[in-house]
């Protein structure tokens, strides 16, 4: 769902894989599924902080994906 969400606004690849690189649980690669994954625990506070209540993960539309990666993108310190 997110790499569908992403894949037709090119700008925010690299905001994704720095998402990604970011939210990613420690040693990912060492346990199954071998994808680089918040945690379990991490992904319900983040729903719940996002949507409220209880959160559901189910929630998460493709805009609030690019919606996040836009904010990450204008939060981001500039170099130089």
């Amino acid at each position: 769902m997110v790499a569908r969400a992403v894949l037709p606004h090119p700008g925010l690849w690299w905001a994704s894989l720095g998402a990604l690189h970011r939210l990613a649980r420690r040693g990912w690669w060492r346990r199954p599924p071998f994808v680089p994954l918040p945690g379990e625990a991490y992904w319900r506070f983040r729903v719940v902080t996002a949507y409220g209540g209880e959160g559901e993960a189910e929630t998460l539309t493709p805009s609030d994906v690019v919606a996040y990666l836009r904010w990450c993108q204008r939060s981001r310190p500039r170099r130089g």
